[in-house]
C-alpha cells in the first residue's frame, strides 16, 4: 500500500487545495475553521498548519486571492481606460464582482491588510496602482493617487450600498446604470 492510500487523499499542491476548499465554503456560506477545510479538502486536521498559522492568515490568503481576482476583472482584455467613460466601466466591474462575489468581497475589506502579510499586501497595492495608472492616463493634470482614492472610495460606497439592500435594483444592468452615472457624474464636474 502507497503512503498515499495510508493517508488518505493526497495533494500535490496542499496550500491550493485548502485555499480552494475554503473559497468554496466562503462563497457557499458555510462558516469554516482550519479543522474544517481540512475535513473538506480531505486532510488530516494539523495540514493547515504547514501553510496557515491560524484562521486570520486563512482568511488573509483568500483576500489575497480576492484582490489578484478583481485585478483580473479589471484588467480583461481592454487595457487600460482611455476616457471617462472607460472609467466608468472600470466602477461597473467592481461593483459587479462585488455583487457576484459578496462573501470574498467581505473577506477582501473586512479587516485591514496586516503589514506583515506581503502577499494581501501586495495584492491590495496592486488594485490601488492600477487604478492611479488608469486615472493617470485620463486626468494627466491631476494627483492620480488622489484620484484614484477618491474613484475607489466611490466604486467600494457604491457596492457596500448595493450589498447592504441601501440601493435597490432590479437587475444588474440598473446597478450597472447607476454606477455608470455616478462615476460620470462626478468625473465630469469641472470638465
Amino acid at each position: 500500500m502507497s503512503t498515499s492510500e495510508k493517508s488518505g487523499y493526497h495533494h500535490g499542491d496542499l496550500r491550493a487545495a485548502l485555499l480552494s476548499t475554503a473559497m468554496e465554503m466562503l462563497e457557499n456560506g458555510e462558516p469554516f475553521s482550519l479543522r474544517a477545510v481540512a475535513r473538506q479538502a480531505g486532510v488530516s486536521p494539523t495540514a493547515p498548519y504547514r501553510h496557515f498559522k491560524d484562521r486570520d492568515a486563512l482568511e488573509s490568503a483568500l483576500a489575497a486571492e480576492g484582490f489578484r481576482a478583481l485585478l483580473t476583472d479589471l484588467s480583461g482584455e481592454r487595457g487600460l481606460p482611455a476616457s471617462p467613460s472607460d472609467l466608468a466601466e472600470f466602477a461597473v466591474t467592481y461593483v459587479a464582482f462585488a455583487l457576484r462575489r459578496p462573501a470574498l468581497f467581505g473577506v477582501m475589506f473586512g479587516k485591514p491588510c496586516d503589514d506583515a502579510d506581503d502577499e494581501r499586501v501586495k495584492a491590495a497595492d496592486a488594485l490601488h496602482v492600477l487604478l492611479a495608472d488608469a486615472l493617470d492616463r485620463v486626468f494627466p493634470d491631476t494627483d492620480a493617487s488622489a484620484l484614484a482614492s477618491a474613484g475607489w472610495g466611490l466604486a467600494h460606497g457604491l457596492a457596500c450600498l448595493h450589498l447592504d439592500g441601501k440601493l435597490q435594483a432590479t437587475s444588474e444592468q440598473e446597478v450597472a446604470d447607476r454606477v455608470r452615472s455616478a462615476f460620470l457624474a462626478i468625473t465630469s464636474v469641472g470638465a
